[in-house]
């Protein structure tokens, strides 16, 4: 098994599910298209958990570094550079430890399981919000006992149903306004619970991959020995 190459293309998939992750969720604060219900504070409350952005995206801007000479990269100016974030973080780590020089070695491959652990938890939070938020529907204005009140109208506290409302279209019809709110959270959550649970087996699986790397080496490339010390001649 060439652990290292399959932590290069894990790593490389990750990066556009965070990047899906983060602009589902950066729409979801716009319902029809505009600013006024976020400023409003009239957004979905799972919106506002951010599970695309602090789970399956970036959460905080921050540089990694390795240290020089054999901690991570098995040449002595190697370094390993990331963003700070869930996935993100995870993605970068993941990739780098598929490189000659960066992380392909058994410490490497020790630190890309808790990076890849990391990356579990973020999904799964991400994956959980988007989940909840499917199931309770969106925040919108719509009539209850004659007044037009704003809430989620799919709950039981308003009309004590107990089927989904994502089995009946006719209740969608229940929202006034944002126009088309539910048919918006209902596709942008359903995307966010994809690229959720794809990073969760992604992460899962390098947990074991470098496991595996970790007991028996690399082999990313060619100057690496499964011990992951470059072959000098």
């Amino acid at each position: 098994m060439c652990t290292g190459k399959c932590a290069k293309c894990i790593g490389v998939t990750l990066y556009p599910l965070a990047a899906i992750s983060i602009l589902c969720n950066i729409l979801l604060f716009f319902p029809d298209w505009s600013t006024r219900y976020m400023k409003e504070e009239r957004v979905t409350a799972e919106v506002q958990y951010m599970g695309g952005l602090i789970g399956g995206g970036v959460m905080v801007s921050a540089e990694i570094r390795a240290a020089h000479g054999g901690w991570l990269g098995v040449d002595g100016g190697s370094m390993c550079n990331g963003w700070a974030g869930k996935v993100l973080i995870p993605a970068i780590h993941i990739h780098a430890t598929g490189r000659a020089g960066c992380c392909a070695n058994r410490c490497g491959m020790f630190l890309s399981i808790a990076f890849a652990a990391a990356g579990v938890t973020g999904a799964l939070y991400s994956f959980t919000v988007a989940i909840l938020g499917l199931v309770n529907g969106p925040t919108c204005l719509f009539s209850f006992a004659g007044e037009s009140v704003w809430g989620t109208p799919f709950s039981v506290q308003y009309y004590g149903r107990n089927e989904s409302y994502l089995m009946d279209r006719d209740l969608w019809k229940l929202c006034e306004e944002p126009k088309r709110v539910v048919e918006f959270n209902v596709a942008l959550f359903s995307i966010l619970i994809v690229a959720g649970a794809t990073e969760l087996l992604l992460c899962g699986f390098q947990v074991v991959n470098g496991l595996f790397g970790c007991l028996c080496g690399t082999c990313g490339s060619k100057g690496v020995s499964a011990g992951g010390r470059g072959a000098k001649g």
